[in-house]
């Protein structure tokens, strides 16, 4: 009967609604079910699972409460702000309000540094940076045309990029041997592979900051970049929705900088932006589409109508980032505290032997444990991934969620938790690692498998033994339609 029911919904529903391009049945999604079955929290479930797979930034909401409290009338549901209500209510066409669109050039050119004027007629609206990253590549490619995308890259790529647009994603591999840097040679490699397959390439598409890395690309990268778009005539799309997470040096460039002196084709080039990640907004949804191309502008205001900004939200935000005081504290302060936060963190595991890619923005860091594998496959990264949820109950999000071609890398959250949440996740690493050296100094490095379901994993040139694993046996998110994946499934 439910052979049946699945095999009616098939012939009945469309290829989207019956396909898994969604992408929510990877490992990425997988630590969010575990953690939605089984939330941490300090006082009511101490011994739950400890979300650091959300890259979310909640370390500056004081100084967001305190300017609301201060600016009533930015509100049009305050007695302050009503006289406004009707005005902001009644039909606003899909241009966005002036203001809003004014307040939101002016503060991306303060986050990068005021070395760029950004354009307020260029700006477009649209829901978050998802409905941003796929309102471009409607724009700029057909079904079955290809992205060259470097990796390791954002998990939510293969949804944004071509869930709904049919478009593919072509990673172009980059290697710890040079801290992951693109370069013109990898580009040329996947741009080859691409042709081998018969992919029309269109174009190439970064994030920088980078997400899952932590690191901002420099300039003479990025010129590469744009020369090699120019040679091959594909758009270079660029993600720059973590530009104000940059807590120490070198600083972040856009590429609205780094082709104001470069004698290339600007119709090529398209930034997308939020305030999801630099403000810690992603519920306000706000996605923006910035282009130098007159006609993707066009094509991207019309496509706005499917996922506008409430106009109230950008009655709030105008008045917010157009007080330049309050603009110049916040990022300010928040470049303080995640500055402080991430050196909690990689220094803390730095005291138990666990290194980490040098990183200077986002809300991240990019967690080495090869050492730890059992074997240097993305198996074992899978085996340790399941100890790290189902044992050590913190949600990490292993490399191959991202792409990534080396096996033993792992995405960390940082920025989304309270101090106290914090050292309860450093202090189950530090048991986590600590007892495995002890065991493995007892054990002498003859641990061996016992039974099916035990683990063994290597730390440095020493055995880590561990018992039963079992996964959660039904884990089911409110942010996915799919009740259970195979790397959750408990094991029998």
């Amino acid at each position: 009967m439910e052979f049946t029911r699945k095999n009616n919904n098939r012939q009945l529903l469309s290829r989207i609604a019956t396909n898994d391009g969604h992408g929510e049945n990877s490992p990425y999604f997988d630590g969010w079910k575990a953690y939605d079955s089984n939330p941490f929290h300090l006082t009511q479930n101490p011994d739950g699972v400890i979300q650091m797979g959300l890259a979310e930034n909640q370390l500056c909401f004081d100084l967001i409460k305190k300017w609301v409290l201060q600016n009533p009338e930015a509100s049009i549901c305050t007695a302050e702000g009503v006289d406004r209500f009707k005005d902001i209510a009644i039909f606003q066409d899909y241009h966005g309000l002036q203001e809003f669109r004014e307040a939101v050039a002016k503060f991306m050119g303060r986050v990068g540094g005021n070395r760029v004027t950004f354009d307020p007629n260029r700006i477009v609206m649209s829901g978050g940076a998802t409905g941003a990253n796929e309102t471009v590549m409607f724009c700029l490619a057909d079904p079955g045309d290809a992205f060259l995308v470097p990796s390791p890259y954002y998990a939510g790529f293969a949804r944004d990029l071509r869930w709904r647009t049919g478009l593919e994603i072509i990673p172009v591999h980059c290697k710890s041997s040079n801290n992951f840097r693109i370069t013109r040679q990898a580009l040329e490699e996947a741009y080859e592979k691409a042709q081998r397959l018969n992919k029309n390439v269109k174009g190439v598409i970064i994030a920088n900051p980078s997400n899952p890395l932590g690191t901002v690309l420099d300039r003479d990268t990025m010129r590469s970049l744009v020369t090699f778009i120019n040679d091959k005539k594909i758009h270079l799309v660029c993600d720059e929705i973590y530009a104000a997470t940059v807590f120490s040096s070198p600083r972040f460039m856009s590429i609205a900088e780094i082709i104001q002196d470069m004698d290339c084709d600007k119709d090529l080039v398209h930034i997308v932006y939020s305030l999801s990640k630099d403000m810690g907004f992603p519920g306000f949804r706000v996605g923006i589409v910035y282009s130098f191309n007159d006609a993707v502008v066009n094509c991207a205001r019309k496509m706005s109508s499917f996922g506008l900004v409430s106009s109230q939200t950008q009655f709030l935000l105008a008045s917010m980032l157009s007080d330049e005081e309050f603009v110049e504290n916040f990022l300010r302060q928040s470049s303080k505290r995640l500055a402080k936060r991430h050196r909690v963190f990689t220094k803390g595991l730095e005291q138990v032997g666990i290194s980490c890619l040098k990183s200077n923005a986002g809300l991240f860091f990019w967690m080495d444990m090869r050492p730890l594998l059992k074997e240097q496959t993305f198996e074992g990264e899978t085996e340790l991934w399941r100890v790290i949820i189902n044992e050590v109950k913190l949600n990490v999000s292993p490399g191959l969620s991202f792409n990534c071609c080396e096996p033993g890398w792992f995405r960390v959250c940082f920025a989304n938790m309270d101090d106290e949440t914090v050292e309860v996740a450093l202090d189950r690493i530090r048991k986590f690692v600590l007892q495995g050296t002890e065991n493995a100094a007892g054990a002498g490095n003859k641990c061996k498998r016992r039974q099916k379901n035990n683990l063994c994993l290597s730390i440095s040139s020493s055995r880590l033994y561990e018992e039963g694993l079992m996964s959660p046996a039904h884990m089911i998110s409110p942010h996915s339609p799919i009740p259970q994946s195979p790397l959750v499934r408990a094991r029998t």
